[in-house]
């Protein structure tokens, strides 16, 4: 798995930061959460085609966080895009998707389904699901989960001594199932271990709440905004953001493993500052810049 910063800005883009977008790659699965403004120039840089993008998350409809999105389907179509694009988002996403494309003279688009979402699970497949919470802001918004099941990994070492070869047996196996060979009853723990998958959550734009917590709930990877700097306390208040501490406060409450702070005021021309912040209470703490990738 791994993920890509697209963007760490906030309202406007800077000279060294566009505005909110990352990138999940996991299997066949290219995940955006969020498409600012020059998502798709952002996509173009890091190399990344854009057929290959399988699902956006929209985690409310405030300019810097959708203004990406005409372009970007406008060169999924230019691309001769294969399949049907998911897009999720709040309540009230259809309403704000169709204004939006109505204001171009677009004559078609890729094929998409989009789907308003409230609470809890709202995707899931063999191999991960996606779940969201309602956050605090000023418009409704969501936080999301990539949570990864966990899965069976097969050491051939012990396979092989009981004569498994590669094959459907040991494909049952790997799924939990005891089977048997050569008049043995071999289970899975005979030949294998459970490997625990990862959680990633993104949560931006919202004062500090219990479905933060909640949401972000032992999580390997918490990707969260830290727009302010903690003497900003008061602004953030004003604006329904969270600071920096605010954002490591949370990430110890939640037990997670790593914070990365993401969705920085232009005032900052580095996050150093809000990193510095976040670890007064939580030390894990890294601050993205535009690119910089994660592999979990």
């Amino acid at each position: 798995m791994q993920i890509q910063f697209l963007g760490t800005g906030c309202m406007m883009p800077t000279k060294t930061r566009n505005l909110a977008g990352v990138l999940l790659s996991y299997k066949a699965e290219n995940i955006i959460f969020d498409c600012g403004e020059g998502t798709q120039r952002q996509l173009k840089i890091a190399g990344v085609k854009p057929g290959k993008i399988t699902k956006i998350l929209i985690s409310h409809w405030h300019g810097d966080h959708v203004l990406g999105l005409p372009g970007l389907l406008q060169t999924f179509s230019a691309s001769e895009y294969q399949g049907v694009l998911e897009i999720f988002g709040p309540l009230g996403s259809k309403k704000f998707f169709e204004h939006m494309m109505k204001g171009f003279a677009v004559k078609e688009i890729v094929d998409y389904r989009l789907t308003e979402v409230e609470s809890g699970k709202f995707f899931e497949n063999d191999d991960f699901y996606l779940e969201a919470l309602p956050m605090k802001h000023g418009a409704p918004c969501l936080g999301y989960a990539f949570i990864e099941k966990n899965r069976r990994r097969i050491e051939m070492k012990k396979a092989r001594k009981l004569g498994l070869k590669e094959g459907p047996v040991l494909g049952k196996l790997q799924r939990g199932q005891t089977v048997s060979f050569k008049g043995k009853k071999i289970k899975p723990d005979d030949v294998g271990f459970v490997v625990g998958g990862s959680k990633v959550v993104y949560i931006t734009d919202t004062e500090p709440c219990s479905n933060a917590v909640k949401l972000a709930q032992d999580a390997d990877l918490l990707i969260m905004e830290a727009t302010y700097a903690s003497d900003l306390q008061a602004k953030a208040d004003e604006y329904g953001h969270l600071t920096a501490k605010d954002s490591g406060m949370i990430a110890n409450q939640a037990g997670v493993k790593k914070l990365v702070l993401t969705h920085f005021s232009q005032r900052y021309k580095s996050g150093k500052i809000l990193e510095e912040d976040a670890r007064q209470v939580f030390d894990n703490t890294e601050a993205a810049e535009d690119f910089m990738k994660i592999r979990l």
